[in-house]
């Protein structure tokens, strides 16, 4: 009478010794085999009693085992022991013992993020990357702002499997600086990070975790924040060193809480100051607004040079006139 061969896959990010009922079942149903000695659920298996023993078998050896009527079960090591899990599975589909699949834990959502960690640390450690050891908070500065704009533009184009990678690599610089400053005198790190984003999240949502009226989300935000950072001005929290379009917007919003008008002094930056007066009375984003235009106009003139170079003419070579008929009969 054939066995079976049960194969008990955990996830490499769940806490060991969390493991599902049917998986502890199977564990405890007959000898436990593993190619992988420093497996994280061992040590918590043996101090259940579950002995476990460490070989390095074929499949055809685990089906030999319980041919004869025994239960076998194999403790996956993931990646390691791919083919012959994968080899198993053909088994399977053939006569002899039975090959089960139990799958022990499962990743919850956003447990990937526990591997974006862990590679920071390697990178980090003694051994790692001679490049991102040499790394401070100030020389990353450049990346921070570089990575946003690059997930920006993905969002601008469309493009949700560029936006994807580009969020990635605006998540890298939040664990880099994150590693930083666990490494410093006063630390703190990524998980306190975490930490206080959950806290500001419930605390600024008072209508979804503490039941009161949802009315008027906005200024509830606005005044919760006033209230946690002690500001008495309402420019307060305002960052300068973005674009200034956005900076002109944010301060003109800001103002007009308190029923400030948009006035501004002559002179280009005046001029600049009402447009961006104008395009927030029509509802128009002013950045937006000038980087469709900026964008279009690099579309038109990029086009209009490849065209000529088709022609086996340097855009260089054109004279301001022939540039100017050009660029008119390009118009849309």
């Amino acid at each position: 009478m054939a066995g079976r061969v049960v194969v008990v896959a955990c996830s490499p990010r769940i806490p060991p010794g969390l493991l599902s009922w049917p998986a502890w079942q199977a564990l405890r149903s007959g000898p436990v085999l593993t190619a992988d000695g420093a497996h994280p659920q061992v040590p918590y298996l043996r101090d259940a009693g579950v002995d476990v023993t460490v070989v390095a078998p074929s499949a055809d050896d685990l089906l030999a085992r319980a041919d004869g009527g025994d239960t076998v079960v194999w403790l996956s090591a993931g990646t390691a022991d791919a083919d012959l899990v994968r080899a198993l599975g053909t088994a399977a589909t053939r006569g002899g013992p039975q090959v089960e699949f139990v799958q022990a834990s499962y990743d919850p959502p956003g447990a990937r993020l526990l591997d974006v960690v862990a590679v920071m640390d390697r990178l980090r450690s003694p051994g790692g990357c001679p490049w991102d050891a040499r790394q401070t908070h100030t020389s990353l500065m450049p990346y921070l702002v570089e990575e946003a704009y690059e997930a920006y533009q993905a969002l601008e184009d469309g493009d949700l499997v560029d936006l994807r990678e580009e969020l990635g690599d605006v998540l890298l610089q939040v664990v880099f600086h994150a590693r930083l400053a666990q490494e410093a005198d006063e630390p703190w790190s990524v998980d306190d990070v975490a930490g206080d984003l959950v806290d500001k999240l419930v605390r600024r949502h008072p209508h979804v975790f503490a039941g009161s009226s949802p009315d008027d989300l906005e200024g509830s935000w606005e005044a919760l924040k006033q209230a946690e950072k002690g500001r008495t001005s309402v420019t307060d929290g305002v960052p300068l060193s973005q674009p200034a379009l956005l900076l002109a917007a944010k301060l003109q919003k800001r103002a007009a809480r308190l029923g400030v008008p948009a006035d501004a002094p002559d002179g280009h930056g005046g001029a600049l100051w009402e447009l961006v007066a104008r395009c927030r009375a029509e509802g128009v984003d002013p950045e937006a607004a000038l980087r469709t235009t900026a964008r279009g106009f690099r579309d038109r003139l990029a086009a209009l040079e490849g065209a000529l170079l088709d022609e086996g003419r340097d855009p260089a070579d054109l004279t301001p006139d022939e540039w100017s008929t050009r660029w008119t009969s390009s118009a849309p």
